[in-house]
């Protein structure tokens, strides 16, 4: 006995797989690497926060002002730059791709490997 959907499957064309042009795949990995260093610099960010209030409670020496403000600001600037790259293409989305990696390295730079 066979369903009703079963003619239906017999008839429909299996997707053809293309391949992408050289240039969106760059485009990909670049997005990838800037979305990456978005989702680590907000991750970064929560957990500099999140020592800071425990230092508060616990009367443990924590971040200073300068890191608690810095890393937030670092962190919505990114992501601010990372929706541009993801929605827009060609230049934009590339010099937006470069602020992020600017604004990553800045809070590294600044209050890490100083």
């Amino acid at each position: 006995m066979s369903s009703p959907d079963t003619g239906e499957l017999a008839t429909t064309p299996l997707p053809v797989s293309r391949k992408q042009p050289t240039a969106d795949r760059r485009g990909n990995f670049w997005r990838g690497l800037t979305g990456s260093l978005t989702a680590g610099m907000v991750v970064l960010a929560s957990c500099v926060l999140v020592i800071a209030g425990i230092c508060l409670f616990t009367g443990a020496p924590g971040p200073g002002l300068p890191m608690l403000i810095g890393h937030p600001v670092a962190a919505v600037l990114a992501v601010l730059a990372q929706r541009t790259a993801d929605a827009r293409n060609g230049r934009v989305a590339g010099f937006a791709g470069l602020g992020v990696v600017v604004s990553v390295a800045a809070a590294l730079s600044l209050f890490w490997w100083s």
